[in-house]
Parts: structure tokens; C-alpha cells; sequence
């Protein structure tokens, strides 16, 4: 919808059309069947993971301190976006007021970005877990862990902060159709009739920060790590440990991947592979986290198989008074 105001011939957007794949709508049925049970996943497996953790004592460590809050994360993030554009995929046109759009935005992008400084952070957790396991309950103690994970959480959304105060200062001039599933960035830029050279210096700049930063220190860790491994005498040690880490490296890479290949390749001339794309990154990595990074793991395992048989809740619940 667009207002036009009576100071001057100029019309002022008041809510935007995702355009999505209106244009291919069986495709859009075969999404919202295959969204609609990757996110259901996602939510459940997280949500385990966060239940889990806080009902589990032998789980009270710093590693899945990170783990539930990746979890959250990616909880999160795909609820900013996936249940209304399920709602999308079945509606013959898609609105999104300009204040819902802004707000989806800003938290799509802002979980985005802290997630990258998180694995980072896990990265470094498994770094010293592995290669200074004697000094690990001393560098990573919980005055630390949570200084870290408050540091993702504020760069991710100070980063937000920044780029969405400079998109929406910028003029939206009549134009509102917005080719994407959902109000993303760069899709969103499209539509300024102002200059927004700044604006995508600036979200390069950000981008190669808050992306290649973070990745060189994965990396980096994980050599160590690896480094590391080869040293362990035993042939069956070294296998579980590197069977642990290329997991949580194929997790890295599709994320860093599909998020760099989003903000660093040339311009496209098929929109529709960017879109899927898009799609990928946020709807499908945030699914395999649980699975790679814990669900393999067997203290979770030990734990789901102990809240199945009820023994996790009797014991919460033995630890408060009871009262007569």
C-alpha cells in the first residue's frame, strides 16, 4: 500500500509485497511442505537441546552453555521469518507492513550475525578443551563463558542496529515490491531511490568482519585441534575425535558457505538461486545443529534416553521442598 503526501508529489510506502515464487506456486507448495517439516524439526530438536541442558546437571558445562545458546539462536531466527512466509507460500499475494518488515529485518539479520561470532566462540571453547585440557576449567570458567556469549549477542545485534538505522533512513519512494521470501537486506536496499553506495560499503565491511573474522579463527582452532588429535596414541581415541570435528566442521562450512556466497559473489542474473539460497541458509542450517553438533553426542544421548524414562523431572522435581 502507498500513501502520497500532500506537501509534495511523493509517494511514501506503508507496507511491502514479498514476491517470493508467486510465479511458480506448485513450486510454492512443494516449499511449504519441505519448510514446514525442516522447521518443526529445527524447533524441536533446539528446544530439546535447551530443555535438556537446563534439567541435566551432568550438561552444566561451558560447552553446552554455548550449545543451548546456539540453539536459541537459531529457534529464533527462523521463527522471525518461517511462520509468515509458510503463511506466504498459500496466499495469492504476500503484505508485510513497513514496521513488520523493519522488525523482521532487524532480527533476521541480527541472529544471523551473532550466530557467526558464536561458532567462533565454540570454536575456541573445543580449542582449549582439547589442546589445554588441564588449564580448561580455569580459561573457561563461567564468568568467562558468559562474557562471551554476551559478546556474540551484542556484536550480532549492534551490528543490526547499525545497518538497519542507515537502510531506513533512506528514501522509500513508491516502490515496494520486495523479490524475496522475506524482508532481507539486500532485497530491501533495492527499493531506496537514494544513493546506497555507503550503505553496501558498509555491510561489506561488516560482512567481511563479522564472517572471515570469525572463520579464520575456526579455522585456526581447528588445526590446532587436529594438531592435536594425531598426537592421541590411540587409534580409536583419534577416530571418535576427528568423526566430532568434521561434523562440526561440515556444519561451519555450509554455514559460512551459503552466508558468503549470499554477500560476497557477483550480482546474480538468476534472482530464483538466490532466493533458494537465502532459503537454505536460514531454514536448513539451523536444522542440522542439533543433530551435528549434539543429538550425536552421548552425554545428550544419555539425557534424552533419561528424560524418555521420566528420571531427569522426578529428580528436578525431588530437588524443592515439599511443603505440607
Amino acid at each position: 500500500m502507498e500513501s502520497e503526501t500532500n506537501g509534495a508529489n511523493q509517494t511514501v510506502v506503508t507496507e511491502f509485497v514479498l514476491l517470493g515464487l508467486h510465479n511458480h506456486h506448485n513450486l510454492e507448495m512443494v516449499l511449504f511442505v519441505l519448510c514446514l517439516g525442516i522447521y518443526s524439526v529445527n524447533v524441536l530438536g533446539n528446544a530439546l537441546l535447551i530443555g535438556l541442558n537446563m534439567l541435566d546437571p551432568r550438561l552444566h558445562t561451558p560447552m553446552y552453555f554455548f550449545l543451548s545458546n546456539l540453539a536459541l539462536m537459531d529457534i529464533s531466527g527462523t521463527s522471525s521469518f518461517v511462520p509468515l512466509m509458510l503463511v506466504n507460500f498459500l496466499e495469492t499475494q504476500s503484505t508485510i507492513s513497513f514496521p513488520g518488515c523493519a522488525l523482521q529485518m532487524y532480527l533476521t539479520l541480527a541472529l544471523g550475525s551473532t550466530e557467526c561470532v558464536l561458532l567462533a566462540m565454540m570454536a575456541c571453547d573445543r580449542y582449549v578443551a582439547i589442546c589445554q585440557p588441564l588449564r580448561y576449567s580455569e580459561l573457561m570458567s563461567w564468568h568467562t563463558s558468559m562474557w562471551m556469549v554476551a559478546l556474540s549477542w551484542g556484536a550480532g545485534f549492534a551490528n543490526s542496529l547499525l545497518h538497519s538505522n542507515l537502510t531506513w533512513s533512506l528514501p522509500f519512494c513508491g516502490h515496494n515490491i520486495i523479490n524475496h521470501f522475506f524482508c532481507e537486506i539486500l532485497a530491501v536496499l533495492k527499493l531506496a531511490c537514494g544513493d546506497i553506495s555507503l550503505n553496501a560499503l558498509i555491510l561489506m565491511v561488516a560482512s567481511a568482519v563479522l564472517t572471515l573474522a570469525p572463520l579464520l579463527l575456526i579455522f585456526l582452532s581447528y588445526v590446532f585441534i587436529l594438531t592435536a588429535i594425531l598426537r592421541v596414541p590411540s587409534a580409536a581415541g583419534r577416530h571418535k575425535a576427528f568423526s566430532t570435528c568434521s561434523a562440526r566442521l561440515t556444519v561451519v562450512v555450509i554455514f559460512y558457505g551459503t552466508l558468503s556466497f549470499m554477500y560476497f559473489k557477483p550480482k546474480a542474473k538468476d534472482l530464483y538461486l538466490d532466493k533458494l539460497i537465502a532459503l537454505f541458509y536460514g531454514v536448513v542450517t539451523p536444522s542440522l545443529n542439533p543433530i551435528i553438533y549434539s543429538l550425536r553426542n552421548a552425554e545428550v544421548k544419555a539425557a534424552t534416553i533419561a528424560l524418555l524414562r521420566g528420571d531427569l523431572l522426578s529428580r528436578k522435581i525431588s530437588r524443592f521442598p515439599v511443603v505440607l
